[in-house]
């Protein structure tokens, strides 16, 4: 994401490399091409001009420590602009009350249906919810189908009425039932519908007020970009929502809405979604997004990422293995498979400060791990368990169930053996994993 952007942003810092101080002129040419960046973003014109005019006023206002140069200044004056147009800090969402009410609306194809049961995994796991999905949506054919599918795979319970055309009365039951379940959280699906289309708007107008939800979240397509905002701006009018969700944000190379959609309609941005994945969904940070624009990375997501993956009691008894040098691929294949629910490979890597710079031309697949997989499932539980026992027979009947050659197996295996003596290493360093858990928990308060 945003690619594009910190391209043309760094680009621009160039300007002040080699400068000894900060000027009139050269700080407006640094800002003609930031407030160019920007545009070609697809970044409100006005909002451009003003960003641009304010990080004009303190730059020249500025004093340069002696040991900063100009253009570092410069990207830190930006980065904290950047961070204030998007809102500054991150904001909550409300699920205070028995059961919380959290509306889910926006355009047709934003990503509605899809952003709530990643929602409701997202408050289950995270927050200790108990959620039902409520099947709002009685005029896309698969919506209902879409959210039983959703439901089943993240362990939600999904209301629906079947012949009901009603979508208040649906909300309306569906809260009822909730309540006498017990479940403590309601998330509202509904239809897709247009800003122009007066009906449509009136009846998500007639939703909100019937059920009085505590949460009511606006949905929205990164990647329309100015649209996005204006539809924004539309919809804010109607129903007053509380919070702005960015979804598809992994499609987006260019940002406009990530920047705009904050000053316009004057609500904060609260989760931003990126790929098909249940668990690609992040509370927007906007000093972290800040981050990532500017090319510095995000270790802090990262590791939290990390954190919701790795187990602290798995890591002391991984410790204990790799002491002993009996780490196998079984404890392989494991570390594979957490660091695949972390995210995108690619997202991953972006976080990593210098490192989604040099990965950007590089085509990195969410099934960059699938032949390591292949490979290992073909072994038999005592090859895995001990890989000394791999020989030449073994390795080409290993090569013909996973599809693979004898050469990827043995570069396989050098690989493994690399990785366990670096794991080995680490720890007579006194860099284990136990310390760089509890180092992960200090980044992370």
């Amino acid at each position: 994401m945003f690619d594009n952007l910190t391209e043309k942003l760094e680009r621009s810092f160039k300007i002040l490399k080699g400068q000894g101080v900060i000027t009139e002129i050269n700080v407006s040419e640094t800002l003609k091409e930031v407030r160019r960046a920007l545009l070609d973003a697809d970044v409100n014109f006005k909002i451009a001009k003003t960003f641009t005019d304010t990080i004009k006023e303190k730059a020249l206002g500025q004093k340069i420590l002696t040991s900063v140069k100009p253009a570092q200044m410069m990207v830190k004056i930006v980065h904290d602009e950047l961070a204030a147009l998007m809102g500054g800090s991150n904001v909550d969402i409300d699920i205070k009350g028995n059961p919380a009410v959290i509306l889910i609306a926006g355009l047709q194809g934003s990503g509605k249906t899809t952003f709530s049961g990643k929602l409701a995994q997202h408050l289950k796991s995270k927050r200790g919810k108990n959620p039902i999905l409520i099947a709002g949506d009685v005029y896309r054919p698969a919506a209902i189908d879409q959210l039983k599918v959703l439901g089943e795979q993240i362990g939600v319970t999904v209301y629906t009425e079947e012949g009901n055309r009603d979508p208040v009365k649906i909300a309306r039951e569906g809260i009822r039932e909730a309540k006498s379940k017990g479940f403590d959280l309601v998330i509202v699906d509904t239809a897709g519908r247009l800003a122009i289309d007066e009906q449509m708007m009136a009846e998500i107008e007639s939703i909100k007020k019937n059920i009085s939800p505590t949460e009511t979240l606006f949905v929205v397509d990164s990647m329309t970009g100015q649209d996005a905002v204006n539809t924004a701006k539309e919809f804010n009018s109607r129903l007053n929502f509380d919070g702005v969700v960015l979804t598809k944000l992994d499609g987006d190379t260019r940002g406009g809405a990530a920047l705009s959609i904050r000053s316009v309609v004057e609500k904060p941005i609260k989760f931003v979604s990126a790929g098909e994945k249940m668990e690609a969904i992040e509370l927007f940070h906007p000093e972290r997004m800040a981050d990532r624009i500017l090319g510095m990375g995000d270790i802090v997501s990262l590791v939290e990422k990390a954190q919701e993956q790795f187990d602290v009691d798995e890591t002391r008894k991984l410790q204990k293995k790799i002491a002993k040098n009996q780490f196998n691929f079984n404890d392989f294949i494991k570390q594979i498979q957490q660091i695949k629910k972390m995210g995108n490979i690619k997202d991953l890597a972006s976080m990593i400060p210098g490192v989604g710079k040099a990965m950007k031309n590089l085509d990195i697949d969410d099934d960059a791990f699938k032949g390591i997989e292949a490979i290992i499932q073909s072994m038999t539980p005592e090859e895995r368990e001990n890989p000394v026992v791999l020989n030449g027979s073994r390795k080409k009947r290993i090569a013909s169930g996973s599809g693979n050659t004898v050469q990827d197996i043995n570069r396989l295996l050098k690989q493994f053996d690399e990785t366990r003596k670096m794991m080995k290493m680490m720890q007579s360093g006194g860099k284990n994993m136990g310390r760089m858990m509890n180092a992960m928990q200090g980044v992370k308060k």
